[in-house]
């Protein structure tokens, strides 16, 4: 029996390794080890999906926790390394660009482990972003590169990559989001948000989410975003799930003005705690607009036929402009409102759904992992 290890350690992981998961369970021939490295520690950023998500409870849990980039990477490695050792998998897959992505897949290539990694060859060419250092590090020793959009494709061929190497199999973000999008129908985050009435029909909202250090960091970056929201949600109401890096730093700079009550659903920047999956995309399915910096809302918000605006000057993920409802605004309050203010007066968009975005992206990548594990 081949054995094969998936390290996750971030929210947006859970969702990319649970449709793999889940699809390795139709394959006997391979025992499937799952790691949590603990980076996202809090319940709602990550003890909940697993039970939202179907996943199974993680063999390991490494308990790294918070740190600066450089200790929870290093501590990562440090714990990880005697479980690669004593389980000897053929093969660990990685998942995204969080630090646990990076940690994982040095730590296999320095003990000769082949590495698979999804969602591999997006870029941002911002190297000021942790994000794509990670990306670009864990893509040029990985054995596997698994390709979510043609860009990725063109940006690995372009740094050289050997092209039997690269596999274009869609999103597996996308097919978490397929799978769940009945269970999330019957979410009661709206009713309990006192946005839906009347069975189904919803009063118009926004959603907001920030969570990168470049926008929640720099208190001159922080103030113009939140300024520019709070202006906007004299519109409508704009709910904001706070990461908790986000909560610290708007306390930090004395930043609570610019939120609302959270006991009213009805006016102003709502803040809410993190929500659980299902929650996060009923929520999202049903509104106006959704303001972010996170890469895998732009993905998701193009599934469901949602403007989004990312708070960013660049995204990784190009067919989600090109294809789907996605702009890139920027950080520029005046820009941010003025762009949301257009999309909330003008809704109607044209939008294609990215090539291979059809839930089986999990399927094609069994599939060749199938295949690699019986050469090895």
């Amino acid at each position: 029996m081949k054995r094969m290890l998936s390290v996750v350690g971030a929210r947006p992981n859970f969702m990319k390794v649970a449709p793999i998961a889940s699809e390795l369970r139709n394959s006997p021939d391979i025992q499937h080890f799952l790691v949590h490295s603990g980076q996202h520690y809090d319940e709602n950023l990550s003890g909940s999906f697993f039970a939202e998500l179907d996943l199974p409870k993680p063999d390991v849990n490494l308990e790294v926790g918070s740190g600066s980039h450089a200790v929870q990477t290093a501590e990562i490695m440090r714990r990880l390394e005697p479980v690669l050792l004593d389980w000897r998998p053929q093969i660990v897959l990685v998942v995204g660009d969080v630090n646990t992505t990076l940690a994982a897949a040095v730590t296999a290539a320095k003990l000769g482990i082949d590495v698979a990694h999804v969602e591999a060859g997006l870029r941002s060419f911002d190297l000021t972003m942790p994000e794509e250092i990670n990306r670009k590090l864990t893509d040029s020793i990985s054995t596997l590169l698994f390709v979510t959009e043609q860009s990725g494709v063109n940006n690995l061929k372009r740094e050289g990559v050997a092209e039997e190497k690269i596999f274009l199999v869609g999103n597996v973000m996308i097919d978490c989001l397929l799978r769940h999008r009945e269970a999330a129908a019957g979410s009661r985050i709206l009713d309990r948000l006192g946005v839906r009435h009347d069975g189904s029909r919803c009063l118009p909202y926004a959603v907001l989410t920030l969570h990168r250090p470049s926008n929640v960091e720099e208190a001159r970056t922080l103030q113009g975003i939140l300024s520019a929201v709070s202006s906007l949600a004299t519109d409508l109401p704009v709910f904001f799930p706070v990461h908790p890096r986000t909560r610290k730093q708007i306390a930090d700079f004395g930043f609570e003005c610019y939120l609302a009550d959270p006991g009213n659903s009805h006016r102003g920047l709502i803040p809410l705690d993190p929500l659980g999956y299902l929650d996060f995309l009923s929520l999202n399915a049903q509104a106006s607009l959704v303001l972010t910096d996170s890469g895998g809302v732009q993905e998701e918000t193009t599934i469901l036929g949602v403007p989004c605006l990312t708070l960013r000057e660049n995204t990784e993920r190009p067919a989600t402009v090109e294809q789907g409802t996605n702009q890139v605004v920027g950080v520029d309050p005046d820009r941010i409102l003025a762009s949301a203010r257009s999309v909330l007066n003008n809704p109607q968009q044209e939008h294609r759904c990215p090539p291979l975005w059809d839930g089986k992206a999990a399927q094609r990548i069994v599939q060749i992992l199938n295949g690699h594990l019986q050469c090895v």
